[in-house]
This record gives structure tokens, sequence and C-alpha cells, in this order.
């Protein structure tokens, strides 16, 4: 995964390719395409490694995310003592309740461990889009042991390096950074696997391992490709799941995905009248007219949280519960949100009038695009495997940096005059494309349209490069061909 691999000419500590007498081209579709690889490479390389990097940075900063959230939240999350048995849900949501009389409930995730808290998150005024009031209770005692305004599940640190990570604390403009560099990521990782497979190479240990014997250049070298090829599955594996929360590819993959019949099913909680709900509305038959108002809905029977989270139990709905509280016109919706392998995420939803299970959905019964989805996002986030997918998502994120770092270092050793210190490596010479067989140059024309057009900043990013360089090109033949001036 070189951009010294997208370099010109050879520089005096380089070592060759492959042994004496064996040709370096090997002719066929490869010699050809070879340029053309190196020269998008190495553009791709120097233009979006600074997207790269930064995604890279901010990524490994939310890998550390979910401890730091256990350090800094301590007091929110654990309880001062685990007592004999917890008090009813009810009970915690009326403490909640007197803590913040402002809020309005709408959901409740019971402590999955004996010895955290209950969370009661609300809608409160005063809050930004998206954010909601939490407040953490002692299920023993029903102490508030506090409050936090929270994303989803996120507590404050979390959510504040999620919005970094996604968009640099730069609101919606600043998602277009992350969408180019997961658009980038899988384009560099591939063809900088290509290239680096594709050299000459005395031992095929060569390919696993860096050189330690090289020196210069080609010890930079060694180390960019041996790392890029053992990290290549992850990268194009981050790239593809960041893709699905973008924008603009995002919504494509979204829409594939309804098409394939993979999307995210739901549990149905609509309340479905009784047989003579019609025949008594006393309200039946009758027009509105200006100036009328409409009655508000009468009062329902509830069987309330706890028999309600008992009968999900019951239903086989038991691990790390999050709790919905019924809006109008719909029922309880308890949902397991246990992401780690074995996954628990199974949900049903409660009729309040009599406890009754109205709907339930399986995991196991998602489409194998939506398991698939699932695994994904979550891999991504570092939640499947716990403290290990962790680990591994800051070590992808080092090895990416270290990519990077390395790439731009065999760039500026590239440069032509090394006693010029302000010069700098040179690209691949123009023209590759027009050596390409058209059996080969017209099936890639058409992919790269599709792929552009899929992936929108792809496209667009790709067609800007094209655009540069042949101005850029425009110039220097300008330059070249320009006379020069009689003394």
């Amino acid at each position: 995964m070189s951009l010294d691999e997208a370099q010109g000419a050879r520089t005096p500590d380089a070592t060759p390719d492959a042994p004496a007498g064996i040709p370096k081209n090997r002719g066929g579709s490869w010699a050809a395409l070879r340029p053309l690889l190196l020269r998008m490479h190495f553009y791709a390389g120097l233009l979006v490694a600074p997207l790269l990097f930064l995604a890279a940075a901010t990524g490994l900063l939310y890998a550390g995310s979910w401890q730091a959230e256990r350090i800094v939240y301590s007091d929110q999350l654990t309880v001062a003592r685990v007592g004999e048995a917890a008090l009813p849900l009810s009970a915690q949501v009326a403490a909640a309740k007197a803590a913040a009389p402002d809020g309005k409930v709408t959901s409740v995730a019971p402590a999955p461990k004996a010895d955290e808290t209950t969370r009661v998150v609300m809608e409160a005024p005063g809050l930004e889009e998206g954010r909601t009031l939490t407040v953490f209770v002692d299920p023993y005692t029903a102490e508030v042991r506090g409050q936090l305004t929270t994303s989803g599940d996120a507590l404050p640190l979390r959510a504040w390096l999620s919005e970094f990570h996604s968009n640099l604390q730069l609101g919606e403009f600043g998602r277009n950074y992350s969408e180019l560099a997961a658009s980038w990521l899988w384009v560099v990782a591939l063809g900088g696997l290509a290239l680096w497979v594709g050299r000459r190479r005395k031992r095929t240990a060569d390919l696993l391992r860096p050189d330690r014997a090289a020196t210069g250049r080609r010890r930079t070298l060694s180390w960019h490709g041996a790392v890029g090829l053992w990290s290549v599955a992850g990268l194009v594996a981050l790239s593809a799941t960041g893709l699905t929360w973008s924008k603009y590819a995002g919504e494509n993959i979204g829409r594939l995905q309804d098409r394939l019949g993979g999307a995210t099913p739901a549990v149905s909680a609509k309340l479905t009248p009784g047989p003579g709900a019609a025949a008594g509305d006393e309200h039946a038959g009758h027009v509105m007219t200006e100036g009328m108002e409409m009655p508000p809905p009468a009062p329902t029977a509830d069987v309330g949280i706890d028999r309600a989270v008992a009968a999900a139990r019951a239903a086989g709905v038991t691990e790390y519960l999050q709790v919905t509280l019924p809006a109008q016109g719909k029922g309880y919706v308890v949902k397991e949100k246990d992401k780690q392998v074995p996954v628990h995420l199974d949900a049903v939803s409660i009729d309040p009038a009599d406890g009754r299970v109205m709907d339930e959905l399986r995991f196991a019964d998602y489409p194998l695009l939506a398991k698939m989805t699932r695994f994904g996002i979550d891999l991504h986030m570092g939640q499947t495997f716990g403290l290990v997918n962790q680990l591994a998502l800051a070590a992808l994120a080092v090895a990416l940096m270290f990519l990077v770092f390395w790439g731009y270092r065999m760039w500026w050793l590239r440069r032509p005059t090394k006693d010029r210190v302000f010069s700098a490596g040179r690209a691949q010479p123009r023209g590759a494309w027009r050596k390409l067989p058209v059996t080969v140059l017209l099936p890639l024309a058409a992919a790269t349209a599709v792929v552009g057009w899929f992936v929108p900043l792809l496209g667009l990013s790709l067609v800007a490069f094209l655009v540069a360089d042949a101005l850029w090109g425009f110039a220097v033949r300008r330059r070249t061909q320009a006379p020069t001036p009689a003394p």
C-alpha cells in the first residue's frame, strides 16, 4: 500500500524489485494497468491521506471512550451498595420524575447488572434536537445518582467523541469529511494491496513482514506494505460500515438494501381497537368544523411498566432491556440491547390495557442483510466483542496513521534533488490509461462510473482530481513548449 509505489524514478538507496535477469514488466493487462493504478494510488494517498489520518485519530479516541465513560461517570452509572432486592421499576421512575418534574419519560433501561443504576430517559425543555435527559436511579433505594444530557445511550463524553469522529464538531457540513475518508479508504487500501502483492520479490515471506535489512526509502516501503497487508481487511470493513452512516452513499446503500429485502424489521406496537370501538365512538360520523376543537383522547387502562416488563420476560426478552413507554395509539415496546456475541436483540410489544404480547420480533428472523448490517455497525463501534473489539479498532487506527506517515515519508524521500529541501516527490507519468487494452479500459471506466454514482463524494472528488491533473498537465506543457528568449 505504498505511496512510494506511485513515484516515477528510483533513488540510489533503493534495491532492485527482482533478481537480476528477470524483467520487471510481466506483460499482459497487469503491465498496462499497473502504471494507472500507481498514479491513482499516488494522488489518492497524497490528497486524501490527511482526512484518513483525522478519521483514524478521532476513531482511536472513540475506541477508548467506552472505558473512559465508565470512569468519568462512575457515580451516575454505579450504586453505592448492592442491595438484596430491587424496587419496582414504577417506584424508580417515580423517583426520576420527582428529580426532573419538567421532563416527560419516554423510555427506561432497567439496571443490567447488580451494581449498576437504572436509566430513566426523558424529553425535557431546552435540550438540543436529538438530545435527551437521562436520570440515573439506584434500583435498591430509588436514590437519584445524577442527571446527564445524553444522545441515544451515549453519555456526554462518548457523544462528543462520536460527533468529533463523524463531523469534527462542524455539524452537517463536517460529515463530508468522514464520508470522503470512508469513500476513499477502501480504494486506497485495495489499490495498495494490488500494488504490494504485484511486486516481484525473492521470497514470499517478504510479502508478509518488513525487510529489516533494508535502509532508507526501501525500509519504509517494506513497513508500509507489510503493515498495510495485515490491515487491509479491517480497513475495508471500516470503510464499508462507515459508509452506511454517511449522508449520500448511506442513502444509496439503504435503498439498495430495501430493494434486496434486507431492511431492518421493527416490532409493531400499534394498538388495535376492540370490535365495538367504532360503534361506541360518540364522535363517529361527526364532521369537525372550523373553530371546533378535538377533545382529548379518553384515558385508557395501563397495566404499568412492571407488568409490561414481566410479560416481556415471560416471552423470552430478558437481557439488557430498553422499555419504551406507550405513546398515542401505541403500546409498550421492550427490546433487548445486548450487542455482544452472542447477541440478544429480540423485541416484543405489550398492550398496556391487559399486558398481552401484541407482537414479537426475534433477531434470528432478521433478513441476512439486516443481520450483516447490525454486526458491521456494532463491530465498527467496538461493541460486538467488547474490550477485544475496542483494542482491535485502536490497533487499526494506529496502523492507518502509521501508513499515512510512511506514505508521506516515502514521497518526501522521493524528491528528485535531495539538496533542495523544499522539493517533493514526483508522480507516475501521465498517459498510463492509453496503454490499457480496450477490453480492460471500457469495463474499468464503466465500473468507475457506477461506483462514482453510488458513492457520490468518491465520484465527485475523483472528477475534481482528474480536472486538476489535466489543468496541471496543460500548464506544464505550455511551460515546456514556451520558446527560450534570445540572450
